[in-house]
């Protein structure tokens, strides 16, 4: 028997294969699974022109073994097998891939093999010491056995073995401090991996189960049996028409895969053919995780290559606004990586998750406009990203979800979308006006928002991110957004307007006295936009009160982060009447009265009262 030599690589490479291309060691068994199969596959293609090759299609099987006292694991199949030649060929050579070979020489053909680099075989030595592969082809006397520990290279031997195929042995590592590898000869450990990457391979994929079963005949003794389990699904939901799915089994699969108590909001399945051709199996949750809104969600749709599960999260097929999708595509038009773990960047990947991303649109659309009851849960769980998603970026994907978000509007504290406010509006009206708050309720109750009411128009009532949005959307069919407690919100006439302008004219005096008692602000004026309160707060420039008082709860706010105050006093009301009688007679008991004004308009917009200690007094004071 002679030792001999990889052919093509050195120790570095071989350090590379096992240590570096794989992440994670439990792998190894999803890539000679996937090898058993492409054999199985190319028995089965021979078979058509050659019948007397083959076996019946149900006879086909990979079967796997763990004997755990010697730490022996064994993945066999009833595959084309190999020659010597083929042994030496496609085990001795590093990224020399018989599979790559059949399906390019079979090019016609809708031949469909999973390998194609020649490296999965070699990330059993990630959890192997030893590995022996004994193969025998049809119609052949003889079988070879192949047999490495490693670097040091391998030994290739005539041998006997019965049947047709393939037959992998596994000697497994010893455990170590960091390292189980134990676990890779548990039956169950071993049931979970093959669910979790291989349960669509196309044949089925057995294995024997000691379990206690009752003796029949003696009641409360049982005997241990083995049970034969076949581990895989075999054929995948997604496969099967849309038409042939009943509800009960899109949500039974949902539930097993994503582990929610709830069914879905939404089911997409279809193919797409063309270019790329994809089949898609994706769901819009009823509820949000406990997790989507923290730092520790991971994004991503599952992806399958011909039916053996390559990603468990693909973050690349979904845009961070639609991260809360789940599901799957199965593609074998993507490009992977060696690993096979990871993706290309290339053009397939591009166009699945460009078609995906416009599926995902198009579906929330049409159940915003068949069952707005269900899209309005969907809202309330989901909305936040959505608004996110039109101000991150700069506000590159505005366009893309503005039909798709929604506010609570004044008339009848509902959900509204843009398009369903801009149909209601009146002739007159020239801007949509929104109001801030932490909730709707408490931005309703503004005083601009409720003399903006009066005048016969409806308010969006904002709340958390609602303002970032719609700043960064500026305007919606050509109608501009105005926030109703900021400088550009102008309800009055031209006669009002004329009518406060000479008001602020000849009551500067007081108000520049107003504004010196107060402090803090960037200016007074008289105004009718306040309803029937004695004043309102209001701001000029960019950085509106709501906005303000949102960043300064965020971590490293900083000092910078105030809103340009404006303090607008309604000139009708009683109380403006006293200030100016007091600003004629008693200066110090004016500007008592304006603290507390002022006090009482911070109240109004949301904002703590500065200095609470002197607002108690001032009201002791003046009750007496």
């Amino acid at each position: 028997m002679e030792k001999k030599q990889f052919q093509t690589e050195s120790k570095k490479l071989l350090d590379m294969m096992i240590n570096s291309i794989y992440t994670h060691k439990e792998i190894f068994l999803r890539e000679l699974i996937s090898n058993a199969s492409d054999a199985i596959d190319k028995r089965y293609f021979k078979s058509l022109t050659e019948p007397e090759s083959g076996l019946n299609r149900d006879e086909y099987e990979i079967f796997i073994s763990a004997d755990e006292e010697n730490r022996v694991l064994k993945i066999s199949d009833n595959g084309c097998g190999m020659t010597k030649d083929e042994l030496e060929n496609n085990l001795g050579t590093i990224a020399k891939s018989g599979s790559f070979d059949f399906k390019s020489e079979n090019s016609a053909e809708n031949v469909d093999i999973i390998g194609q680099f020649g490296v999965g075989f070699y990330s059993a030595f990630m959890v192997a010491e030893k590995v022996t592969v004994v193969s025998k082809v049809y119609g052949a006397d003889k079988a070879y056995k192949w047999e490495s520990e490693g670097v040091d290279g391998y030994t290739l031997e005539e041998c006997e073995k019965d049947s047709v195929g393939t037959e992998i042995t596994l000697h497994i590592k010893p455990d170590g401090e960091e390292e189980d590898y134990c676990e890779f000869l548990e039956p169950y450990s071993i049931q979970r991996l093959v669910k979790k990457y291989s349960d669509y391979i196309h044949y089925p994929i057995r294995m024997d189960f000691e379990v206690n079963k009752p003796v029949e005949g003696k009641e409360g003794e049982t005997e241990k049996v083995t049970e034969r389990r076949t581990l895989n699904s075999i054929t995948p939901l997604w496969k099967k028409p849309a038409a042939e799915v009943t509800e009960e089994e899109y949500n039974n699969f949902y539930s097993s895969k994503f582990m929610d108590y709830e069914p879905p909001i939404k089911v997409m399945h279809y193919r797409q053919e063309g270019t790329v051709e994809y089949t898609a199996l994706l769901y819009v949750p009823s509820h949000a995780p406990f997790d989507y809104y923290s730092k520790n969600y991971e994004k991503g749709l599952q992806l399958y290559s011909s039916g053996v599960m390559v990603m468990d999260r693909c973050a690349e097929m979904l845009p961070d606004y639609f991260s809360f999708v789940k599901g799957l595509i199965d593609s074998s038009d993507i490009s992977l990586n060696i690993s096979r773990e990871t993706l290309q960047q290339d053009h397939q990947l591009r166009t699945i998750a460009k078609a995906v991303e416009k599926k995902i649109k198009n579906e929330l659309l049409k159940l915003l406009e068949t069952d707005r009851e269900k899209y309005e849960k969907f809202y309330k769980a989901f909305g936040s990203q959505l608004k996110f998603g039109v101000y991150s970026d700069y506000g590159t994907h505005k366009e893309q979800l503005q039909d798709l978000i929604m506010f609570v509007s004044s008339s009848e504290m509902k959900y509204t979308t843009l398009k369903e406010y801009v149909t209601r509006m009146p002739e007159s009206q020239k801007s949509i006006y929104y109001a801030c708050g932490d909730t709707a309720e408490k931005a309703l109750k503004l005083p601009q928002a409720a003399a903006v009411i009066a005048k016969g128009y409806e308010v969006l009532l904002t709340e958390d991110v609602d303002e970032f949005t719609l700043q960064t959307l500026m305007s919606f069919e050509d109608k501009k957004f105005v926030n109703v407690s900021t400088d550009e919100l102008d309800l009055a006439t031209e006669e009002e307007t004329k009518k406060l302008e000479e008001e602020n004219k000849s009551g500067k005096e007081l108000l520049d006295f107003i504004k010196e008692s107060v402090g803090g602000l960037n200016s007074v004026k008289f105004s009718n936009a306040v309803g029937d309160h004695p004043a309102a707060l209001s701001s000029e420039g960019g950085m509106s009160i709501e906005m303000a008082r949102v960043l300064s709860k965020m971590p490293d706010a900083g000092e910078g982060l105030k809103a340009s105050l404006v303090l607008e006093i309604n000139s009708a009301h009683p109380i403006t009447e006293k200030i100016k009688a007091l600003f004629e007679t008693d200066k110090e008991k004016c500007a008592k009265y304006c603290k507390l004004l002022y006090a009482q308009a911070r109240l109004l917009s949301g904002l703590e009262i500065e200095n609470a200690e002197e607002f108690s007094g001032l009201i002791s004071e003046l009750m007496v």
